[in-house]
């Protein structure tokens, strides 16, 4: 993908709908006996991978124009699957159908791509393993392919575990949704409660306040049709755009406001960013609203690490942010960055500072002097197979003095299909 210096963004932009939701939506609909309808849904890569191991379980599943029809079949039903069920680069669907399959009472592998056979797979297996799961992985079982062997019923139990994290905390629910007994789940900060918000609208007995998940087994889960709002993290990279650009004015509409996912907008804003907020309601169990948001003088500021977890896809395109602010801005305890799909704090420096920004990598903590009159430098830049790196660098690239080349950008597929066009077509 090639960028090069714009005057401008304007108009309204249309974000697909958001990551995180959409696989939940698939997965815990096809836990129903119910046929539920899903709207804006999101058909990226790593969704379709969930879809697609869905069906390999056996759960049918229909695409109408731009929604799909999860018919549930529950748990009971799914099918023993023939092959390896393949998960490509997705994080979620791994994390997330293997606390399910630990319960379904026959042997599956789940393997990805590279990256994913990369990432850390040990803080799901263990407290799976302590549930009763007979689950195993590659590496001491810390990597995947993750193997499931069929085994005795899981029991629910109370965990504490040390790392804030929506994928662990969400695996570990949905295992217990078939435990023999209450499971309890505590975390050091508060983590994405898309899962729970879901379970609860599909009438789970679950409570939760971020930090804290109780889930009890036995109630049926209700199927119910659901829409699922535009995605916040995709949102980021134009809003940012629009920030950083004279003459910009933005306006997204139904986008997903989650307090667990808005962090970033109460951080521009404490940087001084032109952003409103308006329409606020509810869909779904879910808050839904219209973001605003226009050209900015932006400072620097200290985010603390209690907030990482709340943004953690958003630091990227907030390091943008922070370049052209006036002054320092600090990232504490953003340690977890580097089990993404790439080692998001090394491409952060190591790719902007290529392009003349002044950032520095200390331990988890990332150091950036801005300059509002930054005029960043163009050339080859690596997005290391990484979606939101490569997005980040192509908003970064709207500003430079040279014209930005960012390889593999195909990695953007993974999170937001049709980005380079929708920037292209606000670009005045």
């Amino acid at each position: 993908m090639e960028i090069n210096t714009v005057n401008s963004i304007r108009g309204k932009a249309n974000i697909p709908g958001d990551k995180s939701i959409s696989h939940r939506s698939a997965i815990i609909s096809s836990l129903t006996e119910n046929s539920v309808a899903i709207k804006n849904f999101l058909f990226s890569e790593d969704c379709m991978n969930t879809l697609e191991v869905l069906r390999k379980l056996g759960v049918s599943i229909e695409k109408i124009n731009g929604s799909i029809i999860v018919h549930g079949k529950g748990i009971k039903k799914y099918r023993e699957p023939e092959d390896i069920l393949y998960v490509g680069n997705s994080g979620t669907t791994i994390r997330l159908l293997s606390g399910v399959l630990c319960a379904s009472g026959f042997n599956s592998i789940l393997s990805g791509d590279s990256s994913i056979n990369k990432r850390p797979m040990g803080r799901i297996i263990q407290p799976l393993r302590e549930m009763g799961a007979k689950i195993f992985g590659r590496d001491n079982d810390t990597r995947a392919p993750i193997i499931i062997l069929k085994g005795e019923k899981l029991k629910g139990k109370k965990f504490v575990i040390d790392i804030s994290s929506a994928q662990v905390k969400s695996c570990i629910a949905l295992a217990g949704l078939f435990a023999e007994g209450a499971t309890e789940i505590i975390q050091p900060e508060v983590s994405r409660d898309h899962t729970e918000r879901m379970l609860e609208f599909f009438n789970a007995e679950i409570e939760y306040d971020g930090k804290y998940t109780r889930i009890v087994p036995g109630k049926k889960l209700e199927g119910r049709n659901i829409f699922i709002p535009g995605d916040i993290s995709s949102a980021a990279y134009f809003v940012v755009a629009s920030l950083i650009l004279k003459k910009s004015r933005l306006v997204l509409k139904d986008i997903g406001i989650n307090p667990t996912r808005s962090h970033f907008l109460d951080i521009l804003m404490k940087m001084g960013a032109n952003i409103e907020i308006k329409n606020r309601r509810i869909m779904n169990n879910e808050e839904i609203a219209d973001i605003e948001s226009s050209s900015s003088f932006l400072k620097g500021l200290k985010i603390e690490k209690c907030h990482i977890p709340n943004i953690i896809d958003e630091i990227p395109v907030l390091c943008v942010a922070a370049a052209f602010a006036s002054g320092e801005t600090v990232i504490e305890g953003a340690g977890e960055l580097r089990f993404k799909e790439s080692d998001r704090l090394n491409s952060i420096t190591s790719q902007f500072r290529k392009a003349g920004v002044e950032v520095y990598e200390s331990g988890d903590c990332l150091n950036i002097n801005g300059n509002s009159k930054l005029k960043p430098e163009g050339g080859r830049f690596e997005s290391f197979g990484d979606h939101r790196i490569a997005m980040s660098l192509a908003i970064l690239g709207l500003k430079s003095s040279g014209t930005f080349r960012i390889m593999n950008s195909e990695c953007i597929d993974t999170s937001f299909p049709g980005f380079k066009y929708e920037l292209k077509n606000l670009v005045h």
